[in-house]
């Protein structure tokens, strides 16, 4: 190389270094005291690797998963567990969140400074989306039109880790209102609301939807919605008409179709058919799905993804003699009155004895336990019914649940006990000293049963082939059993155990006269009947029974609280 090309390479070096140097000083000195650049936006498997790959999803729920009960139920999770644990907030509804700041305070409370701005609060975390509290967290909405559901979720962005969008509604509301599974038809719709958020909101978009009438056609739908964005697919293996006495059961066989034939990059939730933990791991291999999603089975036994105590603990864990086990009801109505006081009152919660177990000393009985419940209403002065507000002047939206919660919960004691029924149905929002005479009647209870328990394991005893607690249709040949009693043998504990409800399939409904169908639907049901074919052998359905569709329209747009499930 010449001399003459050498010095010049070195001139046109030193010329560039004293253009860029100053540039780069300006830079650096804008850049001093600038917010750092926000997190990449993850999506798809990589978003769900990064909150922990959780496999137990708490679903929504309107009214049932507010924080308390969210809370109760990471509580029986340890630290290792509780990484596998998401949990959805209630479902919203994206017009009445986006347009109204009371609404969107009363129902989310990140911070105490409300959510008048889409900008993350400077305010300390409180409650909805705490990260020492209440993380992973998706934020449910109900939708149809993009503007308005983008506009919603960027108000709850800073605080949550993704927005869902709920497709799988099925009530009348919904019908109404056309969102939730009546959107279902509406495929431009749906896919318009979800690639919105996905171009413009700063955390991933996620989809809950139902199985459609084929698998082929599901499998379609599916894809659309993938396609639009959604990062995470929750499925419910039951069609939109199956609600109510035609519930059923969920088809899971649908969600291992949709595993095999979409990309294996795809996350997939399965809900439907989660009665108990050890649900859990069957449908993961049933389905192939990521995560299992529980409603109405987490509402029944919030320690539904829990393991039993590490360390022997009958004062809180039920061991039944055939290895079966549970929680007991009393010991999670404590835990969760406590949560209320704890982190919704925020004040203390009373001073209790510890729960009993066989071979304590017989406690002293409240006198105020033996009245009659309309008596006791009596005496009480009456109560303003309308919601509990807190000091600071807002409502407590996780205090109007806490009846249904404990009418769920407590659904097999309330049946024995009739009288705490009573009481817990006269109880009005906010009354915690009610809730603790209930509370202090159903350990009463408890304390009874567990005492009849220990006499009939005595005298078994002591008279050898007497079984101290026969199990479920014992005296009844297996080939006689109906399915709800097959499902009971397995699932069923005692009364004083949290343990799931069990319904009648539409068929038993039928025929033991609960249930009547129209000439058509029965017509209908026969023709298919006759074509029935043996489906996969994981496949939980109730397909020998044609659910007719049954929604009808109502007035009003909102959900009705404790009727919506997305």
């Amino acid at each position: 190389m010449s001399r003459g090309i050498v010095k010049w390479v070195t001139t046109t070096f030193r010329q560039l270094q004293q253009q860029i140097q100053p540039s780069r000083i300006m830079a650096e000195a804008s850049n001093v005291g600038a917010s750092p650049a926000p997190p990449v936006k993850l999506t798809g498997r990589a978003f769900y690797e990064s909150i922990g790959s959780p496999k137990m999803i708490v679903a929504p729920m309107v009214d049932r998963s507010e924080f308390a009960w969210r809370l109760l139920t990471r509580s029986y999770l340890d630290e290792e567990r509780s990484k596998s644990l998401l949990a959805y907030t209630p479902m919203f509804h994206a017009r009445m969140f986006s347009e109204t700041q009371r609404f969107r305070e009363e129902f989310f409370q990140p911070t105490r400074s409300g959510l008048a701005s889409k900008e993350k609060s400077t305010s300390p975390p409180w409650r909805d989306g705490n990260p020492a509290l209440d993380r992973p967290l998706f934020v449910q909405f109900c939708a149809n039109k993009p503007e308005e559901l983008l506009d919603a979720a960027q108000y709850v962005a800073p605080y949550c880790d993704a927005v869902d969008l709920n497709l799988g509604c099925p009530q009348g509301i919904a019908k109404a209102g056309h969102y939730g599974a009546f959107l279902q038809k509406d495929w431009d719709t749906i896919y318009k609301l979800i690639n919105t958020l996905h171009k413009d909101l700063s955390v991933p978009v996620t989809a809950k939807m139902r199985i459609l009438e084929t698998r082929e056609k599901t499998l379609e739908y599916a894809k659309m919605i993938l396609s639009a964005g959604a990062s995470i697919l929750t499925v419910h293996g039951r069609r939109r008409e199956q609600k109510g006495h035609y519930t059923g059961l969920a088809d899971w066989s649908v969600i291992r179709y949709l595993r095999d034939n979409l990309p294996p990059e795809t996350v997939i939730f399965a809900n439907g058919n989660i009665l108990n933990a050890d649900d859990i791991d069957a449908c993961l291999a049933a389905t192939g799905a990521d995560g299992v999603m529980s409603a109405e089975g987490n509402l029944s036994d919030p320690t539904i993804f829990a393991k039993p105590p590490k360390e022997y603990n009958p004062r809180e864990y039920w061991y039944g003699p055939d290895g079966k086990g549970g929680y007991r009801v009393d010991a999670v109505f404590r835990r969760y009155l406590d949560i209320i006081y704890k982190y919704c009152l925020e004040k203390d919660p009373p001073t209790r004895q510890p729960l009993y177990i066989p071979g304590d000393p017989e406690p002293e009985v409240d006198p105020k336990l033996s009245e009659r419940p309309d008596q006791a209403q009596e005496d009480e002065p009456r109560r303003n019914k309308k919601r509990k507000r807190n000091d600071h002047g807002k409502p407590n939206p996780n205090l109007k649940p806490m009846q249904g919660h404990l009418f769920s919960l407590l659904r097999h004691l309330l049946a024995k006990h009739t009288d705490i029924r009573d009481v817990l149905a006269r109880v009005t929002v906010g009354d915690l000293a009610t809730f603790e005479r209930i509370l202090s009647m159903v350990e009463a209870a408890v304390r009874k049963g567990l005492q009849e328990e220990a006499a009939a394991a005595e005298r078994a005893a002591s008279q050898p082939g007497e079984d101290a607690s026969p199990a479920v249709g014992a005296d009844v040949p297996e080939a006689e059993l109906t399915p709800k009693q097959k499902t009971e043998a397995k699932y069923k504990r005692p009364w004083w155990v949290c343990q799931p409800y069990i319904r009648l399939l539409p068929e038993e409904a039928i025929k033991n006269g609960s249930l009547h169908l129209s000439k058509k639907a029965m017509a209908k049901m026969a023709l298919e009947k006759k074509t029935e074919t043996t489906g996969d052998p994981i496949q939980r359905t109730d397909s020998s029974v044609t659910v007719p569709n049954t929604s009808e329209p109502t007035s009003g747009d909102l959900p009705k609280p404790a009727l919506v499930c997305g």
